[in-house]
């Protein structure tokens, strides 16, 4: 419930007042209110420094029904870190019921206040409607899912027959605040856990460094962020993502009771004491805890370069940023070699990733000497094996990228009747698996050839509504992009990889896996029709659409439909494909109607070469 509300009508939004002195700004949202009539739209606080926070005003003495609605809903967008400002404006059974904490509510303008016409101020007691347009929700869980649709909730005055003062007696749960507030208050973060269908899913008792898997939520920017992000780490992977992940703490691991406020050192180390559950945990087990806290807090001010856990009194291990790298695998943290695209004698060619060549080079192998010609390709991520879709969509070829390989047939064929309803761009998993869609209307299938080749497994997509015509798995190998068309729109959707069933039973050897993309949700909702996409970093996508109406854009947007706050990438026009590392450093790469173009960091769009179909690994 938020300061940035728009004016209802033509009535001039009251002031917010604010005092600014060391680092602090206290709201007094009351101070101009009028004395009846409906609470109207106040301006949104202004963009502070990041050191600056934000307090609210509590009640003032004799306040109308109108100032302690504007007064609460104020509170709200503050830097409080319990609400007690809030609770002020509400009677004592109020607030004793009253959980912030269960969800926020984002609208696009903030909330309008409207005195109902049940009630009466001269009997003691008033009603309120809360309403406007909403944008998202952020649930217990600090998970961010796009919403929409109206906002209508009561909110209810009574006057103390004792004090006289008026105060809320009934409220709906969690917080409501518009768009502007929201992003002033709290910053997406992505804590971090461990696929649990990768090497090292089972413990530390297997080889091989775990894979790591962001999970974004919501936390309030200026609410001791370290202590919340470690708490939020601690209680667990939000819904959507935990059941194709694990956790290296032991179930029941908290912060110890007195730890107090989390705080790094002058040299960027953070000693996190933790209560008795992980007080025998092993050294490797440690540090794989350590890992998940060292890629939870990277990217948080102090910075934390070292990370200490201690329970039981003692220190059970410490872990650098650096040293993370031997203990677990990020997709952020592979660097590819090459940036591979097709020629234009459709054959697959190559330079190098992130460098200023111009001039490719055909890649070692038949795919790269033209005996199939291509549309579309992808590299695998060790980029020792590529496949390729031939030019009519029909027939998809796997080849090694080592010299004097020999071009095998096709490992897969679809057959559908035009060029435009075959199969799409390929795409390999953390696993070595090859994904691809057939769009043939007649037989329209999402498809996985593990390890390459062999018998295509068929991969269920229940909830699926429309055709896939775009497929890109993540570094991770637990969430795939989907661009799904139905009729006339072309949508993102993020799903979850489920290998061996939904209920996790094991496979006799030989046997083919069961694996499933489940709960399938929107990452561009706003957006009509998606013509490209990638991912970028550990769980963001770089998107080319247009809005209904509007005109085609480049945008990066989180897993969770959430907008990141980072410079959008530089408009381009015409633009065909895109492709992105997850390794953020290497330069956006495009095919547009100026070719093969790059988009090096600080720059404007760059000519490459001539060329189509451009990708990194993956």
């Amino acid at each position: 419930m938020g300061g940035e509300r728009a004016g209802r009508g033509r009535t001039a939004p009251a002031r917010v007042v604010a005092y600014a002195t060391s680092g602090v700004v206290l709201l007094a949202g009351c101070a101009s209110m009028p004395d009846s009539g409906d609470v109207r739209g106040v301006d949104s606080t202004p963009r502070l420094d990041a050191q600056v926070r934000v307090f609210a005003m509590p009640p003032s003495e004799d306040a109308s029904p109108p100032q302690i609605m504007q007064g609460f809903l104020e509170a709200l967008t503050s830097d409080d870190p319990d609400y007690s400002t809030a609770r002020q404006y509400l009677t004592d059974e109020a607030a004793k019921v009253w959980k912030p904490e269960l969800s926020t509510t984002v609208l696009a303008d903030g909330p309008g206040a409207q005195a109902g016409s049940s009630g009466r101020e001269d009997a003691g007691e008033l009603f309120f409607k809360l309403t406007g347009d909403k944008v998202a929700t952020v649930d217990a869980q600090q998970a961010y899912t796009a919403d929409s649709g109206p906002y209508d909730q009561l909110v209810h005055l009574t006057r103390d027959v004792k004090t006289r003062q008026w105060r809320i007696d009934g409220v709906p749960q969690g917080v409501v605040m518009g768009k502007s507030d929201f992003q002033r208050n709290y910053m997406s973060v992505s804590k971090y856990y461990f696929a649990s269908n990768t090497a090292g899913a089972g413990g530390a008792d297997e080889d091989g460094p775990s894979m790591a898997v962001a999970d974004p939520v919501y936390v309030r920017s200026h609410v001791e962020p370290t202590t919340q992000m470690v708490r939020s780490l601690l209680g667990g992977p939000t819904n959507w993502l935990d059941p194709a992940v694990r956790s290296s703490f032991p179930t029941g691991t908290e912060l110890r009771k007195d730890a107090g406020p989390l705080t790094a050192d002058d040299q960027g180390r953070l000693t996190v004491p933790l209560n008795d559950k992980a007080a025998d945990v092993g050294t490797k087990r440690c540090e794989e805890m350590a890992a998940q806290l060292l890629f939870t807090l990277r990217n948080l001010s102090p910075a934390v370069d070292e990370v200490e856990l201690r329970a039981a009194g003692k220190k059970l291990c410490s872990l650098t940023q650096e040293a993370t790298k031997t203990v677990a695998d990020r997709g952020s943290l592979n660097h590819p070699d090459y940036l591979y695209f097709i020629d234009e004698e459709h054959r697959l060619v190559r330079i190098v990733a992130g460098g200023n060549a111009t001039q490719p080079e055909p890649v070692p192998g038949a795919l790269g000497e033209g005996t199939a010609r291509l549309r579309s390709v992808a590299v695998a991520r060790d980029e020792h094996a590529a496949a390729g879709v031939a030019l009519d969509g029909k027939s998809l070829y796997v080849g090694s990228l080592a010299p004097g390989g020999s071009l095998e047939e096709p490992v897969l064929t679809s057959a559908g009747k035009s060029e435009d309803d075959r199969l799409t761009a390929p795409s390999w998993d953390a696993h070595g698996g090859l994904w691809v869609a057939d769009q043939d209307p007649g037989n329209a299938r999402l498809l996985l050839l593990e390890e390459g080749g062999g018998e295509p497994l068929e991969v269920r997509t229940p909830g699926l509504d429309g055709r896939i015509q775009a497929v890109r798995v993540a570094a991770d190998g637990v969430r795939v992009a989907l661009v799904v068309a139905k009729g006339d729109r072309r949508s993102l959707m993020i799903g979850r990889i489920e290998r061996d069933g939904p209920d996790g039973q094991e496979r006799t050897t030989g046997e083919q896996p069961t694996v499933t993309v489940v709960e399938l949700r929107p990452a561009t909702p706003e957006l009509e029709k998606v013509t490209a996409m990638s991912w970028t970093g550990d769980s963001r996508l770089v998107v080319v659409g247009r809005e209904e109406g509007g005109v085609e854009q480049m945008r990066y947007v989180e897993v969770d439909g959430s907008v990141p706050e980072v410079p959008q990438p530089a408009a381009l026009t015409g633009v065909k494909a895109v492709t992105a590392s997850p390794d953020e450093q290497v330069p956006l790469v495009a095919y547009s109607v100026d070719g093969i173009v790059r988009l090096p960091s600080g720059a404007q769009w760059q000519k490459v070469t001539e060329g189509t179909a451009p990708v990194y690994p993956g």
